[in-house]
């Protein structure tokens, strides 16, 4: 009994230790996601950083970019949100998405905090060729 205690106390401690920015960041994410899945790109847009904002100048830009370079955010089959690392000032989301095919991709979403909450600074698509195999 003692143990099952002890257990519980400790799973409910590591818990707590998990950023309290945690639900926000993946709440950004999965609102851009959304967003793609609507087609709505000028809304997904505005989850982007105002320097990726800046690189693409125009939603149409950003669009281009996001079907040719990265289908699997566009049309996600499956979203499932890996560990999140702090890095420096800023967070790294990983993310392990399932496209339309069954294939898997993991990617690193790079967050920036702003004045208007979380916002995406750039995603890495990362080696998952083990996980497809």
């Amino acid at each position: 009994m003692r143990n099952m205690i002890f257990g519980l106390t400790f799973a409910l401690g590591v818990a707590t230790h998990l950023p309290a920015q945690e639900a926000d960041i993946q709440a950004t994410i999965t609102s851009q996601l959304d967003a793609f899945q609507a087609d709505d790109f000028v809304g997904a847009f505005q989850f982007a950083s105002p320097n990726i904002q800046r690189l693409f100048g125009t939603a149409e830009n950003f669009e281009r970019m996001v079907t040719q370079g990265y289908p699997m955010v566009w049309r996600p089959g499956q979203v499932r949100y890996l560990e999140l690392e702090q890095q420096g000032g800023t967070y790294a989301q990983r993310v392990m998405i399932t496209d339309q095919q069954g294939r898997v991709h993991v990617l690193e979403y790079r967050m920036l905090e702003t004045g208007a909450g979380w916002r995406i600074n750039g995603v890495q698509i990362l080696d998952s060729s083990e996980l497809n195999a």
